[in-house]
């Protein structure tokens, strides 16, 4: 199986990326983007093994079964260092250690090869410590940078970068990814896949997890249930209670692992206070615990806002295809008799409207401190 074989609908992307890996003097520096769900990290882990891969034939590079590509597909290969913060930015301390490392020559492989895969979370200062590395690297030193569109990174990185830019894939090749990777009922891969948007990884827990579905549809019923100020307010509280209870639900059981691993590391007592020495390490722990949750939480939100605006979505082309509403492609398939009266009790105007009230909110709970409580609140009264 070959490391490409999970970048479905992106074959002009994957033979660039393959040419390339398999010249003797590739570019040192690429910028890989594309909207959520596109598959940016896939196709960069991809690249990196296809750089690393041990088949002398140029045209097997990134075969899927030698021990390189295994290792960089699993995160362990000496020579492919993946970063991607679970926090609102990237820190400055993990920039210099990368810089640090890009000059170390490659151990086993012909390159070194270093993943940014949240460049977009680099704020200024950040990216300028990686700029002279990107500028002028060592001789086998790769960089690829993962972001969702050239305009999320700085100019002064992007112009030393080859970019590549990914498209959403097809709902029907993600379908076909579900069946053929993880065995799911074909019917039931198109609806996850067309409900995800085509977004893989979301896609795969939809039609996995009976949970998540039940979650999603109750968000995307949302605004057949607002009819004044106080539904509203009641359905932004249920909203965020969603993603929230989500949200920690992933993270509750990575923190307490985490923590007895380092206790444990640490050489511990089973019993009674902590040295003062370890309690500072916890502590440091559990700080990072905090931001990563709060990042958890506002991921989790904006994707539920993402499947809010799904609604108002298929309404817009319900009201712009008017006798020929039978025909058009909706997410939300199943809610398509209420999509149309809720089409047909407004008007495109009003709908592009409340998308916007929604896109504006997104922006501001990933972009601002602003209370996600308060900021969803004002968007559902917006959204009567």
């Amino acid at each position: 199986m070959s490391v490409w074989d999970d970048l479905q609908g992106q074959e002009p992307v994957v033979e660039q990326l393959r040419r390339a890996a398999q010249s003797p003097s590739p570019m040192h520096a690429w910028l890989i983007t594309g909207p959520p769900g596109s598959g940016r990290s896939n196709a960069a882990r991809a690249f990196a093994a296809a750089l690393v891969c041990e088949r002398v034939e140029l045209s097997e590079r990134g075969c899927g079964e030698c021990h390189a590509c295994h290792t960089v597909m699993t995160g362990t290969h000496a020579d492919v260092t993946f970063v991607a913060t679970e926090k609102t930015t990237i820190a400055i301390a993990d920039a210099r250690e990368l810089v640090t490392k890009a000059q170390d020559r490659p151990s086993s492989a012909r390159w070194r090869v270093i993943i940014v895969g949240d460049a977009d979370r680099m704020i200024e200062r950040t990216t300028n410590v990686l700029l002279k590395a990107i500028e002028e690297p060592p001789p086998r030193t790769i960089w690829i940078l993962c972001a969702p569109s050239p305009a999320d990174v700085l100019v002064t990185i992007r112009s030393r970068c080859r970019t590549v830019g990914l498209r959403v894939p097809p709902v029907a090749d993600v379908a076909a990814l579900l069946v053929r990777r993880d065995g799911v009922d074909p019917r039931q891969a198109e609806h996850a896949a067309r409900a995800a948007q085509s977004h893989v990884g979301i896609a795969r827990r939809l039609a996995r997890d009976e949970g998540a579905r039940s979650r999603r549809d109750a968000i995307v019923r949302l605004p057949l249930t607002l009819t004044d100020v106080t539904t509203a307010v009641r359905a932004a509280g249920s909203l965020v209670e969603l993603a929230t209870a989500e949200a920690n639900s992933s993270n509750d059981e990575r923190d307490t692992a985490e923590k007895e691993s380092l206790l444990v590391s640490l050489g511990a007592p089973e019993k009674g206070a902590l040295p003062a020495s370890m309690r500072s390490q916890v502590k440091a722990l559990e700080e990072d615990q905090k931001r990563r949750s709060k990042r958890s939480i506002t991921d989790t939100l904006d994707r539920a806002l993402t499947d809010l605006l799904s609604f108002y979505r298929d309404t817009l082309l319900l009201q712009l295809a008017g006798t020929e509403a039978a025909e058009v492609d909706l997410v939300n398939v199943s809610l398509r008799p209420q999509l149309q009266a809720f089409a047909a009790s407004g008007t495109p105007e009003i709908t592009l409207g409340r998308m916007d009230a929604i896109n504006s909110v997104r922006r501001r709970i990933t972009t601002t401190n602003v209370a996600p409580l308060l900021a969803v609140e004002a968007m559902a009264v917006s959204l009567l």
